[in-house]
């Protein structure tokens, strides 16, 4: 039976176990750094804001000087004595996000029931800077099954535009298939690649259809850039017809377990309903053949592309020459 050295020195900690512990730290005393600086702000002595915020006095000292690592519920109690959303208790990394600070602050002081009118103010002023750089550029999102490809390829090629799948450009840059770069490198990872591929896409091509992943949505940040800088078309349908279009396409590990399968599918649609609902149009495919759904994806692109659609289908300016 082995027995324990007294005089043995502990094995030292694992090198990427220390980085994460500094990290860590440096985490938290950054948190710190942001309660002293709001606290000062509104001019708050640390009694005033424990009392407020229902903390003791001597844990919000700790955790003003790095030492305390509060829980959800604590920052979420200090926030809302300090009248801030609690991710304003976060440290800021770059200049970006610094200068969203003073923006936070602002819409932290605009009643609830006006924040869904900013937000399209917000939108609507994006859309009018980045109207000319986006002209040609149209990106289609939506759940699986909805027909995001076979619209999209159908749509480029009536137009003679390019047809980008991103998967496929992630798939090309990894040199793996989604699934495999993500079991082998997580889903950050592939999140980065999608972010990489989309820039260079808008880069590389003035005019385009674009097909996306349907949990792009879940980056803020990419589906920010897609929103500004494509005209986005959301492509939806009934869950059933997802789901059945799905299997249809060969995929048959959702009858494995159908029940569990459609309600994670309703869940994920509602979970990401309000997201898609920020594309400048939508198009429902449900009940409808293809060349329906087509049909009213093209009156639907031409509209917020301000023109007819005879004029952007260079085969149609082709037959029209012809005809003349």
């Amino acid at each position: 039976m082995a027995t324990s050295n007294p005089e043995a020195k502990p094995s030292a900690a694992p090198i990427g176990a220390q980085s994460h512990s500094v990290e860590i730290d440096a985490f938290l005393a950054a948190i710190g750094v942001e309660l002293r600086k709001h606290r000062a702000k509104r001019g708050l002595t640390r009694r005033q804001l424990a009392q407020s915020s229902a903390t003791s006095e001597r844990y919000l000292a700790q955790i003003e000087s790095g030492i305390g690592n509060p829980s959800v519920s604590v920052l979420r109690a200090i926030a809302r004595a300090l009248e801030l959303p609690t991710a304003a208790l976060l440290p800021e990394t770059g200049v970006r996000n610094a200068a969203l600070g003073p923006v936070i602050d602002l819409i932290a002081q605009v009643p609830d029931t006006e924040l869904p009118g900013l937000a399209k103010d917000i939108e609507l002023r994006l859309a009018r800077q980045n109207s000319t750089d986006r002209d040609r550029r149209v990106a289609l999102v939506g759940l699986r099954g909805a027909g995001k490809s076979t619209l999209g390829r159908m749509l480029a090629q009536h137009f003679g535009w390019p047809f980008i799948e991103l998967d496929r450009r992630v798939e090309e840059d990894y040199g793996a298939s989604i699934p495999d770069l993500i079991e082998m490198a997580g889903m950050a990872t592939f999140r980065r690649h999608e972010r990489s591929a989309l820039e260079r896409v808008i880069a590389e091509q003035d005019a385009a259809v674009i097909t996306t992943a349907g949990g792009i949505v879940s980056n803020s940040e990419t589906y920010a850039l897609l929103l500004r800088r494509t005209h986005t078309i959301w492509i939806k349908a009934r869950p059933d017809e997802h789901m059945s279009r799905v299997m249809a396409q060969g995929d048959f590990r959702p009858m494995a377990q159908n029940r569990g399968a459609m309600a994670d599918l309703v869940a994920i649609l509602e979970a990401r309903r309000a997201d898609y609902s920020r594309a400048e149009a939508e198009v429902d495919t449900s009940g409808d053949a293809v060349e329906q759904s087509f049909a009213r994806l093209l009156q639907v692109t031409a509209k917020i592309l301000g023109r007819d659609v005879a004029t952007l289908s260079p085969r149609a300016a082709e037959r029209a020459k012809e005809r003349s």
